[in-house]
């Protein structure tokens, strides 16, 4: 659960970061609190971290769940693909939002990896 702990650490730093970039373009694009739309650069890391939320709700448990029930070095590995995958997503989103397709499938695809790999993990320990 070491590994785990710090790859979650990881891809809750990286939300962070997500967040203080979508401040400092708030502050360099004069978009003034509450609007979420005004510079299309603000509006797309904005939309980063957002979607970086969205999948935060899924991701976190998931790999606790992954952890427990299935294997918790593989959860940790899955996590960090998850985590690299948020990078892609927000360097592709930021330059052209179209290409951040690549980005938003390696995440999903982990972090649903790890809720039904965990599921059928718990499933599999009532019998």
């Amino acid at each position: 659960m070491l590994y785990v702990a710090i790859v979650l650490s990881l891809v809750l730093l990286q939300y962070s970061y997500f967040s203080f970039v979508v401040g400092a373009a708030r502050g360099k694009y004069s978009v003034s609190a509450p609007a979420v739309s005004g510079h299309r650069y603000f509006e797309r890391a904005y939309r980063i971290q957002q979607n970086t939320l969205e999948q935060l709700i899924i991701v976190v448990p998931s790999m606790f769940l992954f952890a427990s029930y299935v294997h918790p070095m593989t959860a940790a590995i899955l996590g960090l693909v998850f985590f690299i995958s948020r990078f892609i997503y927000f360097t592709a989103y930021m330059k052209d939002p179209k290409s951040r397709g690549m980005g938003f499938v390696l995440g999903f695809l982990a972090s649903h990896v790890m809720l039904l790999g965990g599921l059928g993990g718990a499933v599999w320990r009532l019998f």
